[in-house]
C-alpha cells in the first residue's frame, strides 16, 4: 500500500503566512534548503523499520522541508534493485546491503549509509520437534525453566541425529548478506555445527554445510516452518513472536545474546544521491535521527504508540499483540516463558544510530570468513571500503543541526569517535571471542570455523 502526504499545500500555505509575518517556528528556522523535495523511501515489514514509521508520523519528515512516500517492497532484491534504479531515492536496508554491491558481490552499485536504524532485534526459532529433541539437553534453573542464552552445542545433538537417519538439517535466513544471515552462521559455528561456504562458482553457501541455510523472506518465515520445509530460522521481529503465538515453533536465542548491543539495518542511499543532493540527505537524516530519539526515549515510552503505528497494514500489518511482545522491553521464548529483555530493540542509546566504521568491517569480516569474498584482504582493505560506505561525517552534521534546532542534546552524540567502536569484549560475544574492528585479520584468525589467511572455500 502506497501513502503520500495530503498536507503539502497547507503546509505550504502555513509557511508564506508565518513568512508573512517574519516569524520562524523552532522547526523551519532550522530548516535546509533541500534540493529534492519529493521522496519515495522503500522498506521490509519489519519492526525495525519503525525509525521510517515515525519520522512520517510524527512530521519531522514535513519540517525539513521534505514530503515522503512511504513504500513496501517484496523482499530485499526487489528493494535494493529499486534504489539502484532510482525507483526509489532511499531505503530501510539489510546492513550487508550497502557493501556488498559496492564491493561487488551479487550487483555492483556503490550505496552508502549516514544512519544506523537499530541495534539488535532478531532472533532464531526453530520448530517443535527440534526443540522437544534440544530439551533433555538443556540446563535447567531453579524455575524449571532453561537457562539462557542456549548455545548451540545443545543443537548440534539434534543436527548431528539428523544426520545419522539421512536427514537434511535445513534452517532460513533472510538474505546471502543479512544480519541473520551472519548471526545464525556465528551461533551455529560456535557450537561446532558448520554453516557452509560460499564461492565465486557455487553461491548456495552450503559447500562443506552440516546445517544447510536458504533464503526465505521474513513474513514467509512462521508458514514454511509449519509446512515443514525448514526446521528453523533466523529473522527480525515480528516473526519470531509469531511463531510463539502461532504454537509452531520456539525463540531460542536472541541476537542480544550472541552479541550484546550488535548493529542491524542501516539506510541507504546512492553514492549518486548523497553528491547531487546533499541537503536533502542531511534534512532526511535530522528527521530519523529525532524519530529514533522519540522510540528510545523516557524508557521507551512511547513504544505503545509505536506499536499501534507499526500493527497497521500500511506498515509491518501484524497483530500488536505480537509485536508488543518485543517492542516493549520484554521476549517469550517457550509458550509463556517471557523474560524482561529491554535492549530487544535499541534504536538511539547506546549510539545506536552513529553509522560505525567497525559494524562495517564486521559485516565485511563475515563476508570474508563464509567466502563471499574469495579471497583474503589486508586490514587497510577493511578500513578503506567501511569508509567509502558508512559517513558518519554526515550524520554528525546532521546531529549538529539537531542540537542547534534544540531537537537533540550534545550528549546524545559520540562527536570525538575516531569511527570505530572500543572493542567487544568476549563476555558480551556467545563464543567467547572478542571483536576489534581495527583488527579483522586477527580476528578471522582467532575463529575455530571460517576461512582464514589465503584459505579458498574448497581448497
Amino acid at each position: 500500500m502506497t501513502m503520500k502526504f495530503t498536507r503539502r499545500t497547507a503546509l505550504a500555505l502555513s509557511a508564506m503566512i508565518l513568512a508573512s509575518a517574519t516569524m520562524l517556528t523552532p522547526a523551519s528556522a532550522g530548516m535546509l534548503d533541500v534540493e529534492k523535495d519529493e521522496l519515495k523511501f522503500g522498506f521490509i515489514k519489519l519492526t525495525d523499520m519503525a525509525p521510517l514509521a515515525i519520522a512520517y508520523e510524527k512530521g519531522y519528515f514535513e519540517d525539513e522541508g521534505l514530503f515522503v512516500t512511504l513504500e513496501p517492497q517484496a523482499n530485499w532484491k526487489v528493494l535494493l534493485d529499486r534504489v539502484i534504479t532510482g525507483e526509489l531515492d532511499g531505503a530501510h536496508m539489510l546492513a550487508g546491503q550497502p557493501l556488498a554491491a559496492t564491493i561487488g558481490f551479487g550487483t555492483k552499485a556503490h550505496i552508502v549509509t549516514p544512519f544506523s536504524m537499530d541495534l539488535n532485534g532478531n532472533g532464531i526459532t526453530v520448530s517443535n520437534e527440534v526443540w522437544d529433541l534440544m530439551k533433555p539437553y538443556l540446563e535447567n534453573g531453579p524455575d524449571g525453566k532453561p537457562v539462557h542464552p542456549i548455545k548451540a552445542d545443545v543443537l548440534k545433538k539434534v543436527v548431528d541425529k539428523f544426520k545419522a537417519e539421512g536427514r537434511p538439517f535445513n534452517m532460513g535466513m533472510v538474505f546471502p548478506v543479512s544480519t541473520h544471515n551472519y548471526e545464525l552462521r556465528y551461533w551455529l559455528a560456535s557450537g561446532g555445527i558448520h554453516p557452509g561456504f560460499y564461492s565465486p562458482n557455487d553461491v548456495s553457501g552450503q559447500i562443506g554445510a552440516d546445517a544447510l541455510l536458504s533464503v526465505t523472506p521474513p513474513p514467509q518465515m512462521p508458514a514454511t516452518l509449519e509446512a515443514g520445509t525448514i526446521d528453523g530460522y533466523c529473522v527480525g521481529e515480528p516473526w519470531n513472536q509469531a511463531a510463539v503465538f502461532k504454537g509452531i515453533g520456539v525463540p531460542v536465542i536472541t541476537d542480544y545474546e550472541i552479541w550484546k548491543n550488535n548493529p542491524e539495518k542501516v539506510f541507504g542511499l546512492t553514492k549518486e544521491f548523497t553528491e547531487q543532493y546533499p541537503n536533502t540527505t542531511l534534512a532526511l537524516t535530522k528527521a530519523l535521527i529525532r524519530a529514533a530519539k522519540w522510540l528510545d526515549e523516557n524508557d521507551n515510552a512511547n513504544r505503545m504508540e509505536a506499536v499501534q503505528i507499526l500493527a497497521r497494514s500500511e506498515y509491518v500489518g501484524a497483530d500488536a499483540e505480537v509485536i508488543a511482545n518485543s517492542m516493549t522491553g520484554t521476549f517469550e521464548y517457550e509458550k509463556g516463558d517471557k523474560r524482561d529483555v529491554p535492549d530487544f530493540n535499541v534504536f538511539y542509546r547506546h549510539f545506536a544510530t552513529y553509522p560505525y566504521y567497525s559494524d562495517a568491517v564486521w559485516y565485511l569480516s563475515q563476508m570474508r570468513r563464509w567466502g563471499q569474498i574469495s579471497e583474503a584482504k589486508t586490514d587497510e582493505w577493511f578500513d578503506e571500503t567501511a569508509k567509502s560506505v558508512y559517513l558518519p561525517d554526515i550524520y554528525l552534521k546532521a546531529a549538529r543541526l539537531l542540537v542547534e534546532d534544540g531537537h537533540a542534546n550534545e550528549a546524545d552524540f559520540p562527536w570525538d569517535t575516531d569511527g570505530y567502536r572500543a572493542p567487544t569484549p568476549a563476555a558480551d560475544i556467545i563464543d567467547g571471542i572478542a571483536y576489534d574492528g581495527k583488527k579483522p585479520n586477527d580476528y578471522l584468525n582467532s575463529l575455530s570455523i571460517g576461512l582464514k589467511g589465503d584459505e579458498v572455500a574448497g581448497g
